[in-house]
């Protein structure tokens, strides 16, 4: 059985070691940080394509105990008049509706399945270095212990410190726009239920859901250079609402109000990407996830696309004839992918026009990109 080294227990990292658990291979899971929410507490949603990928790994039951479902999208102009209403992604299997959770969360829900399933994730395990041999391949890490594969997965997000061994060169790079997420209990936004709705704001691009208990999940982007790492540490949430509210307040829309009622459950961080053609593999080390091809959160496809990566990579590894073959096979498959998704993301975080209609996605790649299926939908059905 061949053993493989996975490095980041995020989300590309835990759900790519429970595929190559279910695949026959024995995956081990280093992770940095000392606990399983390590995450800022931004929230996400789960594609339908990202469930899917969740069901073929039997981890649809670990995932759906959390968050809320979200089965159709409603668009709103500045004036707070409705754009279009449609379905969204595959609402008639209940463990492949679009899902709204907490990141953190869902790191800890996937790395409890790992331990149920008897997948080691060792905690405060910081990567310093990568050792590629022929036959092998060695990570060392910052207490000074190591540990030895067949293959090793970078599944260390945007600063990744394997893309760094081998690709010193590859950067992330701002989108455009920064990005707020905040809660609140204390304002109740009309709208359907199990609804997602986006607000073409003049100011700011904005979108919200509700819990069925009542809590409102938000978030914003806004158009602007990026903000220092002092600036990102030091504001306070009041900081940050008197940034966004001036920029809401000129729309007649719930987003303001959202924004007045949030307390200190606000939060900020850049829209990033990686670009495109960089390189993923080097010998038997391979990225995934935002490693590879972090793209801004504008599709709101970031997390289906690392759930997907763990899929066909180990149905890659278990396929193909030796790791060579798979490596190029899994490469051949997801790059096309993920890079239209950077590409298509980074257009709308940059307000650039999107790819044109020929390089336009399938209908089930629709599924996993909001504003495009809004358009699509608003398009199709003009006032």
């Amino acid at each position: 059985m061949a053993r493989v080294l996975v490095i980041g227990g995020g989300i590309a990292g835990t759900a790519t070691a429970l595929a190559l658990h279910k695949a026959g291979f024995e995956a081990v899971v280093h992770e940095a940080h000392p606990d399983s929410a390590e995450d800022i507490g931004a929230f996400l949603t789960l594609a339908s394509n990202g469930m899917r990928a969740l069901a073929q790994v039997d981890a649809s039951a670990a995932v759906t105990a959390i968050g809320f479902p979200l089965t159709s999208l409603r668009v709103l102009d500045d004036g707070g008049g409705e754009l279009a209403h449609a379905p969204m992604g595959e609402t008639s299997d209940p463990r492949l509706r679009y899902r709204c959770l907490r990141r953190g969360e869902l790191n800890t829900a996937l790395q409890a399945e790992a331990a149920r399933r008897g997948v080691t994730v060792r905690h405060g395990a910081r990567l310093v270095s990568v050792e590629d041999g022929p036959d092998r391949v060695t990570a060392r890490f910052a207490d000074g212990t190591t540990a030895t594969g067949d293959l090793l997965i970078g599944a260390d997000g945007l600063n990744s410190a394997v893309r760094r061994s081998f690709a010193p060169g590859t950067r992330p790079l701002h989108a455009g726009q920064y990005v707020f997420y905040g809660y609140t209990r204390a304002a109740s936004p009309p709208g359907p239920d199990a609804c997602i709705t986006m607000v073409r704001g003049s100011g700011a691009a904005f979108g919200y859901a509700v819990s069925p208990g009542g809590e409102v999940y938000w978030f914003a982007r806004v158009t602007g250079e990026p903000l220092s790492a002092e600036e990102l540490a030091q504001r306070t949430p009041t900081d940050w609402r008197d940034l966004l509210l001036p920029l809401l307040r000129k729309d007649t829309t719930p987003a303001a109000e959202l924004v007045a009622a949030t307390g200190d459950e606000l939060m900020v961080t850049h829209a990033t990407e990686i670009p495109t053609g960089t390189p993923w593999r080097s010998g038997r080390t391979l990225l995934i996830g935002d490693a590879a091809h972090a793209a801004s959160p504008a599709t709101g496809q970031g997390a289906s696309m690392a759930l997907e990566d763990a899929v066909v990579l180990a149905k890659a590894l278990r396929d193909a004839p030796g790791t060579d073959a798979a490596l190029a096979l899994y490469e051949t498959l997801r790059r096309p992918r993920v890079e239209h998704n950077i590409t298509v993301s980074g257009s709308i975080s940059r307000g650039t026009p999107a790819p044109s209609a020929t390089a336009r996605p399938s209908e089930e790649d629709l599924a996993g990109l909001l504003e495009w299926e809004a358009n699509l939908w608003a398009e199709r059905h003009p006032h």
